[in-house]
């Protein structure tokens, strides 16, 4: 069973952040919040964590289009081709914000995403995600977590996340009720282009 860990979403507890990077440097799964949907994540550089990550998304780690969490914007350099000044305006204005930045890949990607010639970036505006990569020391990869719901497409109460998830996953963190609208994915690669409608209006930003 997985831990039930409750994670202040302001004022996160130290020790609590410590408990869930120990599990993420050991090759859990964690559940996590962030300031849309509640998200499922690992360690970017854990192998075997992104293949259970896969296993449990029903897709083959190689076809796989996990987004990478990162704490602010320092590790675009490492992930990505450098990008010009018009697009890393962009991106200071919009984040830490409610978006999935699709970008060029460096090849500084770990082995997991080896081959891959872009990446989604993002950097939620909540402090327990943001904590939990600063302490780690490398970003987070994500997906969202669907519901089978027909009406509903994201579950918001982690309590009931923690019942359906309790026996795939390692750690789900409570900070409280989640958001059921998704970031807003963008891609970045070639101009300014929407590939999904979400929770942050990019046009607020260009």
């Amino acid at each position: 069973m997985a831990d039930y860990i409750r994670i202040h979403p302001e004022n996160p507890q130290e020790k609590a952040i410590d408990q869930v990077v120990k599990i993420l440097k050991n090759g859990g799964l964690i559940i996590y919040p962030s300031d849309t949907v509640y998200g499922l994540g690992c360690d970017i550089t854990n192998l075997k964590a992104m293949e259970k990550l896969a296993r449990i998304k029903g897709v083959k780690l190689d076809k796989s289009q996990f987004s990478i969490v990162c704490n602010d914007l320092s590790h675009l350099s490492h992930y990505t081709l450098p990008i010009d000044n018009g697009t890393f305006r962009i991106l200071k204005r919009a984040l830490p914000g409610p978006f999935t930045f699709v970008m060029n890949a460096s090849k500084n990607l770990p082995a997991a995403y080896k081959g891959k010639k872009t990446v989604g970036i993002r950097i939620p505006d909540h402090i327990v995600p943001q904590m939990i990569v600063e302490k780690l020391g490398n970003p987070i990869a994500s997906t969202s977590i669907y519901d089978e719901d027909e009406i509903v497409e994201y579950t918001t109460d982690p309590e009931l996340i923690y019942e359906k998830w309790d026996k795939l996953v390692d750690a789900v963190i409570d900070s409280g009720y989640g958001d059921n609208v998704a970031s807003t994915i963008v891609d970045m690669t070639d101009g300014v282009e929407v590939l999904r409608e979400g929770k942050g209006n990019i046009e607020d930003y260009l």
